[in-house]
């Protein structure tokens, strides 16, 4: 008899260990609404990267207003905020990106952007058509809802607003890079950072997660092609670079199918911009060719980064050009600490329930998050936001893109767990 009390006392222990704080929970559920204005309020005011100073302003004047140590101008208009708990212990990040996109919304919705700006010379709409809206003002929330339990925290929370995820204008640092140049993962030492991104086309209230790599490393590159200009009724007086463009592009394509074991890891090349000509009667002198490479294994980046600049320069020789290429590295393979992520998968199935946490496969988008988990382990989640029953939904960097606000909660919910339980289980 006495057995099977001390079972039945473990049992509810543990249960009642496997639930949120209620005071904590109570704190979130009441926040709500202030989250979704806040996302609101920013996917109406987007700002590019590096220009993100109004979106700086307002969570700076949010965390001064908690009572943090708050750090502006890291990375040009980064915000940092330091929340100190009662106890000692250790220091758990938590990242949100805060820039928006060259993207006219084609949504309509009473907080649609109508936001406009000058993005590589060109007059564009601004929109948050990633998401970045909805990470800052989770990460507010976390922020509000912790600095009302310091008394539960053993340890430091730092909160890390990033500007540029998207990547910085051409010839400008930022992002994530940049802030750690600046110093944000020390003073205090940061010792375990988390991230999260909303997820257009996975429901609201799941979470999509895996160990080591779930993003891909980012080469952003250049091909300066250079032909021989002629009139385009004598293609034969010239040396076509729009010619050796396609020849360019075709021949990159191969390395993918032909040359890279896409068993062990996928591999993407694409060509986003191709530049030449002024009329339709003139063969030009030069073209340019700009596109990214998505790769989650080191031996094939260097493989496909190596083969690319061969193949440029071989193909415009055999057709009496020239080409030279480029590259800027843009991220580095988004890879989860095993042992935290372990941990983590716990906490998440605790908020959001056993079921709702999924493993997902490895994806090709890239992240500057994983700069940060170069230097300390981390880990970087997938947030539910569309909403259930949605059978086609719309894709991110694209001005349909659309967010149900529902599923914001959960990531205040997942955060701020996240952040608890490191520090108090450590």
């Amino acid at each position: 008899m006495k057995n099977i009390l001390y079972f039945l006392l473990l049992v509810i222990t543990c249960n009642t260990q496997a639930q949120m704080d209620a005071s904590i929970l109570k704190d979130i559920e009441t926040i709500e609404d202030k989250v979704i204005d806040w996302r609101r309020y920013f996917h109406a005011n987007p700002e590019l990267s590096n220009k993100e100073f109004k979106t700086a302003a307002k969570i700076a004047d949010h965390l001064k207003s908690l009572g943090m140590e708050v750090q502006t101008g890291i990375a040009i208009t980064g915000v940092v905020g330091v929340l100190k708990g009662d106890n000692p212990g250790k220091v758990v990040a938590l990242r949100a990106d805060i820039d928006a996109l060259p993207v006219t919304e084609r949504n309509d919705l009473p907080y649609k952007s109508t936001v406009t700006d000058t993005f590589l010379g060109t007059e564009s709409g601004v929109m948050h058509a990633c998401g970045h809206d909805t990470h800052i003002a989770i990460l507010m929330g976390v922020a509000e809802v912790l600095s009302k339990h310091k008394d539960k925290i053993n340890g430091t929370v730092k909160f890390i607003f990033q500007p540029a995820e998207e990547g910085p204008p051409p010839g400008e640092e930022g992002g994530a890079k940049l802030m750690i140049k600046e110093g944000v993962l020390e003073n205090p030492k940061v010792d375990a950072i988390y991230g999260l991104h909303i997820n257009s086309g996975t429901p609201v209230g799941t979470i999509k997660v895996k160990p080591e790599g779930i993003m891909a490393a980012v080469e952003r590159f250049e091909v300066h092609v250079e032909g021989k200009g002629s009139h385009g009724s004598a293609p034969w007086a010239g040396v076509d670079p729009i010619l050796i463009s396609a020849k360019i592009i075709d021949g990159f394509q191969t390395i993918i199918s032909r040359e890279s074991n896409l068993i062990d890891a996928p591999a993407v090349i694409t060509v986003g911009k191709i530049t030449s000509g002024t009329r339709f009667n003139v063969i030009p002198e030069s073209a340019e060719l700009i596109g990214t490479v998505r790769t989650l294994d080191s031996n094939m980046r260097e493989h496909i980064i190596k083969r690319m600049t061969e193949m440029a320069s071989d193909i415009a020789e055999a057709y009496g050009g020239k080409a030279t290429m480029k590259w800027r590295n843009q991220t580095v393979v988004t890879y989860n600490d095993p042992a935290l992520t372990t941990k983590a998968v716990n906490t998440l199935k605790m908020v959001a329930g056993e079921n709702n946490v999924e493993d997902m496969k490895a994806i090709t988008g890239g992240e500057d998050f994983s700069y940060f988990q170069e230097k300390v382990p981390g880990v970087y989640f997938f947030l539910g936001g569309m909403t259930p029953g949605n059978t086609n939904p719309y894709p991110h960097h694209t001005p349909d893109f659309l967010i149900d606000d529902s599923g914001l909660t959960l990531g205040v919910k997942a955060l701020s767990q996240l952040a608890l339980d490191y520090l108090n289980k450590s």
